[in-house]
């Protein structure tokens, strides 16, 4: 499995930005709403992030020592999986919602500030939340490199168990 590339969440951020302005543009020249998430959205992002981290911090002990039972390979993995599914929509969430605010703060003089601002400012930090979260659970299931990365063959050589090189693997 690949670790999260920097240059796509950074992609989707900018893409979802675009995104998010160009029909919040057109949503608001045509007299509806803009196309935001309510901040009810705010709690089943933070469910996630909390549920992302603790999952992590239990691969995270077995990793560092805690190792009196087995890790079970599923929960790792499924927890690698969602660490990433976190992390980009946490890039999907943060550039939607910074399109959506680059608008509305043109609007500033017209409306004032209002509830719209401040639910997309509320959403971009819990979208800053999930990335930085996402990207750090993802960093609880990568393997030192010295861990177990050789492993040795009957005639005693040393064979490099990963192709990953110095970052690891997966635990």
């Amino acid at each position: 499995m690949r670790s999260i590339r920097y240059s796509w969440l950074t992609t989707m951020a900018v893409v979802a930005a675009l995104a998010g302005w160009i029909l919040n543009l057109l949503a608001t020249s045509y007299g509806f709403p803009a196309p935001s998430l309510h901040l009810v959205s705010l709690l089943t992002m933070a469910f996630i992030v909390v549920l992302t981290l603790g999952l992590g911090l239990k691969v995270r002990a077995w990793r560092n020592g805690k190792r009196n039972k087995a890790l079970d390979p599923i929960l790792a993995t499924r927890t690698l999986i969602l660490a990433q599914a976190c992390a980009y929509t946490g890039a999907l969430m943060f550039g939607w919602h910074l399109g959506i605010l680059v608008d509305q703060f043109t609007l500033v003089q017209v409306r004032g500030v209002t509830g719209g601002i401040w639910g997309s400012l509320a959403t971009i930090a819990g979208g800053a939340a999930m990335i930085v979260i996402g990207l750090l659970v993802e960093r609880f299931c990568t393997l030192p490199p010295d861990d177990d990365a050789f492993t040795k063959d009957s005639d005693g050589a040393g064979n490099r168990r990963s192709a990953r090189g110095d970052e690891g693997e997966y635990a």
